[in-house]
């Protein structure tokens, strides 16, 4: 049976659970989204168990220094899904045009205008569109291994303030944007494997992207602290922002989708955490206020113009916005944070199963994966799947990206776990 074949099979049963039935085997995502991705470091350890070709890997979200899973290390992970991702990546540059980057004494691969420079600590600075003339916006301390945002809000004046300067990035997709996508959506189909796409401009509030790193000088509130401030005390202003951010949305959509059409299964809508380990960065009532209603445009129009189903990732303890999701029309949840409060697997799949695929959960990435032992991974990864996997509804993922340092022994005993799982 050709590669090809084999993996259509991962197209139809990623499709069976996303439709809450019962498919031969849990499918298996990494690196279908930047949610769900794998460190770079991670990523070469894998190529090197597996036997795979000896080559650097390519950083395609520099953000995280999240690598691609090429399609020889899906096939020997044995995964079910594909990413397709927007043209630039969140320092504004397009990932393309390979160059190598020393990484923490590891060559890799990364893109073109992946530009960066040293301070006098010792940590990497890098620089929107890859303009060093201008100031960074990301910084990665010395030894570490992702980037942070630099905060390059400007002082702000409250008589002043102007929602139109919170929505400078959402502009109408270009015919570069949908040439590149049309190319990576027909090669992602191709495949076989079920493809999840992430087209931006849906974000409403996402605290990855207010301080708007891909920008050479973001102007109105870019501070999170102020951000998260202003969703209580200025509300209309937020609702300004949200109400031109989804006009933008829906006319690309519209526009996406008159081009890659119905070889995308799965949208990836926003990435804003609604939840803390314990509790929540707002009420219910605010969310139903002021994120609710945006949520809903978007997905009536997918639902009503697309079969995409609707992937929402929110960190912590979220279940009681839960019912607001799906009211909204989110299909799918991720990454599932079982250690928060509230997020026990078997309530969540007893209350919400019928209604929302869990896309995540299957490994607890704060303790068991990083500091556990193989056997504890293993034995975490069988239960999970013996809860979410029950009817479908649950395709394996960790609890957001595997981070470096994690043990590879953890990881191969993870992806061994699962397929054990499915026999």
């Amino acid at each position: 049976m050709s590669t090809i074949a084999t993996n259509t099979a991962s197209r139809d049963r990623v499709i069976t659970t996303l439709n809450h039935r019962q498919p031969g085997r849990v499918p298996i995502d990494f690196g279908g989204t930047m949610v769900t991705g794998v460190h770079a470091s991670c990523v070469a350890e894998l190529r090197d168990y597996y036997g795979l070709e000896k080559r650097p890997v390519r950083i395609h979200e520099p953000f995280q220094m999240l690598a691609v899973l090429d399609d020889d290390l899906q096939n020997a992970m044995g995964l079910d899904v594909v990413g397709v991702f927007a043209r630039n990546t969140m320092f504004g540059f397009p990932a393309e045009n390979w160059k190598s980057w020393m990484f923490n004494g590891l060559e890799v691969l990364v893109p073109e205008y992946f530009k960066t420079t040293v301070d006098v600590s010792g940590d990497t600075l890098i620089y929107p569109e890859g303009d060093t003339t201008v100031p960074p916006s990301g910084r990665m301390p010395s030894g570490g291994h992702f980037f942070d945002s630099i905060i390059r809000q400007e002082p702000l004046h409250e008589e002043r303030l102007n929602p139109e300067d919170n929505t400078e990035e959402f502009k109408p997709v270009t015919q570069e944007d949908l040439d590149y996508l049309t190319r990576a959506t027909q090669e992602a189909a191709a495949t076989g494997r079920a493809v999840a796409a992430t087209f931006g401009g849906t974000a409403f509030g996402d605290i990855a992207m207010v301080p708007a790193p891909f920008l050479k000088h973001p102007k109105g509130i870019r501070d999170i602290a102020e951000w998260y401030v202003s969703t209580s005390s200025r509300q209309e202003y937020i609702h300004k922002v949200f109400e031109r951010q989804c006009e933008v949305a829906i006319q690309n959509l519209e526009r996406i989708y008159a081009v890659v059409g119905d070889t995308v299964n799965v949208i990836f809508l926003c990435g804003t955490d609604f939840g803390t380990q314990t509790s929540a960065f707002c009420s219910v009532k605010t969310f139903n206020n002021l994120y609710f209603p945006y949520y809903k445009q978007v997905c009536d129009w997918i639902h009503s113009h697309t079969p995409w189903k609707v992937f929402k990732h929110s960190c912590g303890a979220v279940s009681k916005f839960l019912p607001g999701f799906i009211e909204a029309g989110i299909d799918i949840l991720n990454p599932v944070q079982c250690s928060a409060t509230g997020m026990e697997p078997v309530e969540l799949k007893a209350k919400f199963g019928d209604h929302l695929v869990f896309w995540g959960g299957g490994v607890d990435t704060q303790h068991v994966l990083p500091f556990g032992t193989p056997a504890e991974v293993r034995e975490q990864v069988l239960r999970r799947c013996e809860i979410f996997a029950l009817g479908g509804g649950f395709v394996f993922n960790t609890i957001h990206n595997v981070q470096a340092k994690t043990p590879l022994a953890n990881i191969v005993a993870m992806i061994d776990a699962v397929h054990e799982f499915n026999g």
